[in-house]
């Protein structure tokens, strides 16, 4: 959504105007476009890296089950394409292999420069989900596994899309009917999506409902997160990229907030879990230059993957 459009938008609703100011307070003025407190995960010591997609700490501390040392870090960033473009973009990434289930990074490749050794589309063709509208957990845990094997010297990130709606397991109609008319940015808000909606006032759910649908996704990623664990070594590091508002208040000005708005940085969107899991022996990394050339992807298959996760 380009600028204008978007102080078009806050001028005719109050939510939307205290929005865009909370938003420049946190980005201080426009000086920022990243929260510069967050930390910067490819300088960190792992082998594999597991991002559940709009995973907050306090809900992945309350269910968690899996074996390791639990910590909360902060997040660079509180959507997909401000995480990759803080933590991607300009950096030599040549000893990593990025595979992914969300569609981000090629719609914004053009304009970041990228430098994984590879990037691994699993959203592309065969492993998406028309049903859902998603790529599912076990799909990933099947193409992470995949590139433990092709790709034993490298580090490896598996950028799970859950548990980002929609809600796999439950049978909710309101975050599987928003397919055919997205038209809302990487904001995930300003009204036409899931959570743009419950921001707006226009979707009848509860809050705890809301909390509870959200957990249940996050207890599927989880399990399959598992079966991952139990196949691969080394040092393994399950975080996100971003969490996500479920009606706190936002600062300064403190409107309920739902979903993930890109440039706002209160703890329920930027607080993210960091699970350190140790099993067998180390990999043995080099980094090399990139494999092959990059495919060239249709706009259109972006764009629509991209609509049926609730983005424009």
């Amino acid at each position: 959504m380009e600028t204008s459009e978007r102080i078009k938008r806050a001028l005719k609703n109050p939510k939307l105007f205290a929005r865009g100011i909370n938003r420049l307070y946190h980005r201080r003025g426009g000086l920022r476009s990243e929260n510069t407190d967050g930390v910067s995960v490819f300088d960190e010591d792992w082998d594999t890296l597991v991002v559940l997609d709009a995973c907050r700490y306090d809900m992945f501390k309350s269910i968690n089950n899996l074996d390791g040392t639990l910590m909360s870090r902060v997040s660079k960033a509180s959507a997909t394409t401000e995480w990759l473009q803080a933590n991607a973009d300009d950096r030599l990434l040549r000893d990593t292999v990025y595979v992914t289930s969300n569609p981000q990074l090629e719609r914004n490749r053009q304009h970041w420069d990228v430098n994984f050794h590879k990037v691994i589309n699993v959203w592309l063709d065969e492993g998406w989900d028309d049903e859902m509208g998603t790529v599912l957990a076990d799909t990933m845990t099947e193409a992470g596994i995949e590139a433990h094997e092709q790709f034993p010297q490298k580090r490896i990130v598996v950028h799970y899309m859950q548990p980002h709606y929609p809600f796999v397991l439950s049978d909710t109609a309101f975050d599987k009917k928003h397919l055919a008319s997205i038209k809302s940015d990487d904001d995930a808000a300003d009204g036409e999506n899931v959570w743009g909606q419950k921001f707006m006032g226009e979707l009848n759910i509860s809050r705890d409902e809301l909390w509870n649908v959200y957990v249940e996704n996050l207890e599927y990623v989880l399990e399959h997160v598992e079966n991952l664990l139990d196949m691969i070594s080394g040092k393994t590091v399950i975080t996100s990229d971003h969490g996500n508002y479920v009606g706190e208040r936002a600062s300064p000005i403190p409107i309920r907030e739902y979903g993930h708005p890109r440039g706002l940085y209160d703890d329920p969107v930027v607080h993210v879990p960091w699970l350190e899991c140790e099993r067998g022996k180390r990999r043995e990394i080099r980094a090399e230059s990139s494999e092959g050339h990059i495919d060239d992807i249709e706009s259109e298959v972006i764009n629509k993957r991209l609509q049926h996760l609730g983005y424009k």
